[in-house]
């Protein structure tokens, strides 16, 4: 083999590991709780709202301006309504099995990382916990100062 082709394959072998490592470092900041793996912001949800799309992991802030009785079915779910900076609104559903509930009040400010599910009402945020098996990128809601997972 030449030095010319060692010295390619080498090359090729680098840029491989280099992009696998990104990968790797990607996977586990978004399970620590880093940056989303989706996208972020009320113009996230305005354009997951417009394309119908759900399964969109985001972090937005806004106001509540509401609060929902719990749900009480299978598995009971804090419930509010979040206005977003852009006039839009979200169900936000905060699994109460696997987090605590967050002492909240109309006109609070909350940031809140999750999982957006469609829907024709403004859409739902859900998965604001952390995943006790760890294969879902773990959410959360600030409200306060203080984190709830």
């Amino acid at each position: 083999m030449t030095l010319r082709l060692r010295r390619r394959t080498l090359r090729r072998l680098l840029l491989g590991l280099a992009a696998l490592a990104a990968l790797v470092y990607q996977q586990v900041s978004t399970r620590r709780g880093g940056a989303p793996t989706g996208e972020s912001g009320a113009a996230a949800v305005a354009e997951a709202f417009d394309a119908r799309r759900s399964n969109v992991v985001l972090e937005v802030t806004g106001t509540v301006t509401r609060v929902l009785p719990p749900d009480r079915d299978d598995t009971p779910h804090q419930r509010f309504i979040l206005e977003l900076d852009n006039g839009m609104t979200v169900l936000v559903a905060h699994n109460l099995v696997l987090a605590r509930a967050v002492p909240l009040s109309v006109g609070d400010p909350v940031t809140v990382r999750g999982e957006y599910e469609w829907n024709d009402r403004g859409g739902v945020i859900h998965w604001t916990h952390d995943d006790p098996a760890g294969r879902h990128p773990g959410g959360w809601i600030l409200h306060r100062g203080t984190r709830y997972r």
